[in-house]
């Protein structure tokens, strides 16, 4: 692959500037108070930011180790608390404790997100950034340990939903780099402590075998309330809201999710709300309007990812040469791997769509996770040709839509997203498709180089249609800015410049 519209210049800048911002986006004991802050919520100045330990550490320790990494006045502007037994029932929310180092996206983003974790543990792998790559994915692992799960973020708002599991593919990534058979050992019992957090219900469905985002937390989320509001002072439960009194919605049954004679948005509303917000993909109309149709549906990256959950548990058994254990997690993956083309392959489409739990039917809106089964090998042959096939509806001036439809979201066209397009190129290359993985690649990076030439930085999204990093004016649903930093977007340009310079 060459990326001949990219001068040597241009690109050193990128990495140059992404090898900077690592520093910039880690976040330790040292960076306690920075950490603790919280644009998502509303807080008085005078008021301590609140900073939970998880009931099984040692509190006392924890105080003494962070009074020796901090100054005295920096102590007096956190507060130490316990995390109670009952998370929903915490009045004032504050930041997860977390060990070690690790790597925020960035902007308003300022804990640890799960699946951004995996592209940011790529770009630090590139960077030879070896020790910050193997605290990055221990601190999820501590996550499962003392938090039940990998978290949303390690904020307290986020105890009740998780985020897609990409955590065995983070250990193997690292494991190739490390070879440390001795810590991959101790990752087992966790990871698979994550993967009977998706197999067993609520997030098992019985009746397809599949799993399905399902976030336990109940009413609106509390960093929706306050950050996501626009310009006029409306949350974004309100314009859900108007949405719902201005048109009709034939997605779903609106009365599950609206209450029209009282103007309230339902219990089922706020919970779909979450699970969508667990999902990664928030906001999009891919679930119907603002998702909240969500729990009804088995996706096809949540299935595809625990697939590969399951095949890199294969790879770990092998390893150590559990001969009756790679035959039960095989097993597994290949009934998974019959149940994704069985509930999710759409023949007639040519495309894996997500499935309806209750109507037993795919949902006909076109999303970018269709390259997930490509990304991951569960495609056959034929189905990877019937996929790229498709390719024009997705592919872009600046790389891969992320669906086909303009909708004011976010995760909708015509926007594209860093792990999407690493996604689609991967999984185009996984098949032999290099024309078209090389040719999407070069047109993310063509975009993302402009662009930092323009502004000096790295973003969370871009109009991938006008290959333009200013966005805002497009988005009405949700948070509307687009954020600085950005970690998944640096390591993927360092995934897609690594490839094309092996090729090169």
């Amino acid at each position: 692959m060459t990326t001949p519209s990219l001068t040597t210049a241009q690109i050193d800048a990128v990495q140059s500037h992404i090898k900077k911002t690592w520093k910039t986006l880690t976040r330790s004991h040292e960076h306690l108070v920075q950490s603790a802050k919280d644009s998502k919520l509303d807080h008085s100045s005078e008021t301590p930011w609140i900073v939970y330990i998880s009931p099984l550490e040692d509190c006392p320790n924890v105080q003494t180790v962070l009074e020796r990494s901090l100054s005295r006045q920096d102590m007096q502007r956190i507060q130490i608390r316990t995390l109670p037994p009952e998370p929903e029932a915490i009045q004032e929310h504050g930041l997860l404790y977390l060990p070690g180092p690790y790597v925020v996206p960035g902007g308003r983003f300022n804990e640890m997100y799960g699946w951004d974790s995996y592209f940011i543990l790529l770009g630090l792998l590139h960077d030879g950034e070896l020790e910050l790559a193997q605290s990055q994915v221990d601190q999820l692992l501590y996550q499962v340990q003392h938090y039940g799960t990998i978290l949303n973020s390690n904020r307290t708002y986020m105890l009740s939903r998780s985020q897609p599991p990409v955590l065995s593919m983070m250990v193997m990534a690292l494991f190739q780099h490390t070879q440390d058979e001795q810590w991959l050992r101790s990752t087992v019992p966790l990871l698979e402590q994550f993967y009977y957090y998706w197999v067993v219900p609520p997030h098992l469905n019985p009746g397809t075998g599949l799993s399905r985002f399902y976030a336990f937390g109940e009413g609106p989320a509390p960093e929706v309330l306050f950050s996501e509001r626009d310009e006029q002072g409306r949350s974004h439960y309100d314009r859900v809201k108007e949405y719902y009194q201005t048109f009709e919605i034939e997605d779903y049954d609106v009365n599950l999710y609206y209450d029209r004679e009282k103007d309230e948005l339902t219990s089922l509303f706020y919970k779909g709300d979450r699970t969508m917000r667990e999902s990664g993909f928030d906001i999009t109309n891919r679930f119907g309007p603002f998702s909240a149709d969500i729990l009804h549906y088995a996706p096809v990256c949540l299935n595809s990812l625990l697939y590969q959950m399951e095949q890199d548990l294969v790879q770990i058994n092998e390893i150590f040469g559990n001969e009756d254990l790679v035959q039960q997690w095989r097993e597994r993956a290949e009934i998974r791997r019959q149940r994704i083309d069985q509930f999710l392959w759409d023949e007639e489409h040519g495309l894996y769509l997500d499935y309806h739990l209750q109507s037993g039917e795919r949902r006909r809106y076109e999303f970018a996770t269709t390259f997930y089964p490509l990304w991951l090998g569960i495609a056959s042959p034929s189905q990877a040709q019937r996929l790229v096939e498709n390719l024009s509806l997705f592919e872009a001036p600046g790389g891969i839509f992320t669906s086909t439809r303009v909708t004011g979201n976010q995760w909708d066209a015509p926007f594209g997203w860093a792990p999407l397009t690493l996604i689609a190129v991967q999984g185009l290359h996984r098949y032999g498709y290099h024309t078209e993985g090389d040719r999407i690649a070069n047109k993310f990076l063509a975009m993302v180089v402009k662009e930092f030439g323009r502004h000096n930085t790295l973003v969370e999204k871009y109009d991938v249609q006008r290959c333009s990093a200013n966005v805002s004016s497009e988005i009405c649903f949700g948070y509307s800015s687009n954020e600085v930093g950005f970690g998944w977007t640096n390591g993927v340009i360092l995934e897609l410049l690594a490839a094309s310079q092996k090729k090169g």
